[in-house]
């Protein structure tokens, strides 16, 4: 067995198969947190670390480093819960959507057994059949015809915001820019009201964050987005949606039968909480990357239609906005070697995946001429995320219109994070941008 400890974070790693290093690994210390008490599966390596906390979410590339070698499966004692780390077998856990279900929640707590403080999405923690009715629908919604119908209009808002930002020269690039801009094209394009659309931003932490424990995070942001739940249903309602956004178009789909109306209403719902701050933190970790790395900026630079879209996608790779999801076991299986029993839920770090050296060169390079097909940072599968084409045109418009008129991003002070049970991104982005 060895450590590795500080104040807030420790490891302590058992080679499993000796009865004694598991009595061991059941007396490391247990978050108050904690919903199991399952014992650590035959064959998993014990990690003694809380991947929950500030010190872990303040830097997590090394604590990922040591899950990764540590084994494909690991055992998190703090939570009672398994995880993997390694690429390959985060992508086949994804992609098996069978054996590791997402119907019984893509957080720590349990549909079957724990009490529900929200409701769950009936695209992202659900299995077919009902999410194949739910994705049929949204990909109409959301389909690449619809994306290209809002280009132009993206392009010219970005172009917009860009040339005022221009003029100003420094900026707070997370409230400025990569909360702005998609806080404006977003609800526009799905068709909502002008008023109180910052409203999106509470409510998409809160649930983000409910699918790690009730902790401290999880706590604060419950309080601060309870006034907006009226607010979000409201929004998601029919007669509250113009006629021209792409979210009547789930209504539609309700018309024809394809889905019931009560559908409709949950899979808008569903776009307004996730269709913001994933887009945010992708925007906000590429202005992050570009600002540190100045020779993928004059790559950009000379050639945006090329690589403004290569920049974004390298982005969410390497900062990997949404870190972590939840899988059940739905039957008696193997991940790595490692037997995992029915009911056992399994934590999946997105994060470490998109740096496991096994699968990436230069994995903690941020290279906008890499091939990034493959990563896992839209998930992979049936629940690969519904709206990626609309991340990425946005982060692709936002980055053109920046590359053509800007010749140096500067930062010019402290950089913070915001920290979120599954989210990574940025507070706190000052910058100095050069103009052409």
């Amino acid at each position: 067995m060895y450590s590795i400890a500080s104040e807030h974070l420790r490891f302590s790693v058992l080679i499993d198969g000796n009865s004694d290093l598991r009595s061991d690994a059941m007396s490391l210390p247990v978050s108050p947190e904690a919903l199991y008490s399952d014992d650590p599966p035959v064959g998993a390596v014990t990690v003694d670390v809380d991947p929950f906390c500030i010190e872990f979410f303040s830097d997590p590339y090394p604590v990922h480093a040591e899950l990764r070698n540590a084994g494909p499966v690991v055992w998190l004692p703090r939570y009672a819960i398994a995880a993997a780390a390694r690429y390959q077998e985060v992508r086949r856990s994804l992609l098996d959507w069978e054996t590791f279900s997402s119907a019984r929640g893509v957080g720590m707590s349990d549909f079957a057994r724990h009490d529900r403080f929200r409701l769950p999405s009936i695209i992202l923690e659900a299995d077919p059949p009902q999410h194949s009715r739910s994705r049929s629908a949204l990909n109409k919604s959301l389909s690449p015809a619809v994306m290209h119908s809002l280009r132009a209009q993206f392009a010219a808002v970005a172009a917009e915001m860009i040339t005022q930002l221009v003029d100003k020269q420094e900026i707070d690039a997370c409230t400025e820019l990569a909360e702005a801009f998609p806080l404006r094209v977003f609800p526009d394009a799905i068709g909502m009201r002008p008023d109180n659309r910052q409203h999106l931003l509470p409510y998409g932490d809160m649930v983000f964050n409910s699918f790690g424990p009730a902790n401290s995070l999880f706590k604060a942001s419950a309080t601060r987005a309870t006034q907006v739940f009226p607010w979000v249903e409201a929004e998601a309602l029919r007669e509250h949606l113009r006629e021209d956004g792409f979210g009547m178009i789930l209504y539609q789909c309700a018309d024809a039968g394809e889905i019931t109306h009560d559908e409709a209403h949950k899979l808008v719902r569903a776009l307004l909480t996730a269709g913001v701050d994933t887009t945010v933190n992708g925007i906000g970790a590429s202005l992050y990357c570009l600002a540190r790395a100045p020779d993928q900026w004059e790559m950009l630079r000379t050639d945006p239609a090329r690589f403004a879209r290569p920049a974004f996608e390298e982005a969410v790779r390497i900062e990997s906005p949404v870190q972590t999801f939840f899988r059940t076991v739905t039957r008696d299986t193997e991940l790595g070697g490692v037997r995992l029993e029915r009911d056992r839920k399994v934590l999946l770090f997105l994060g470490a995946a998109n740096r496991d050296p096994q699968k990436w060169e230069q994995p903690d390079s941020y290279l906008i001429a890499r091939r990034t097909a493959g990563h896992v940072g839209f998930g992979v599968g049936i629940h690969a995320c519904v709206g990626q084409l609309l991340a990425r045109l946005e982060g692709e418009v936002l980055l053109q219109a920046l590359a053509s008129r800007v010749r140096r991003i500067e930062i010019v002070g402290a950089v913070e994070r915001r920290f979120n049970n599954t989210l990574r991104g940025l507070k706190r982005l000052p910058i100095r941008l050069h103009p052409n």
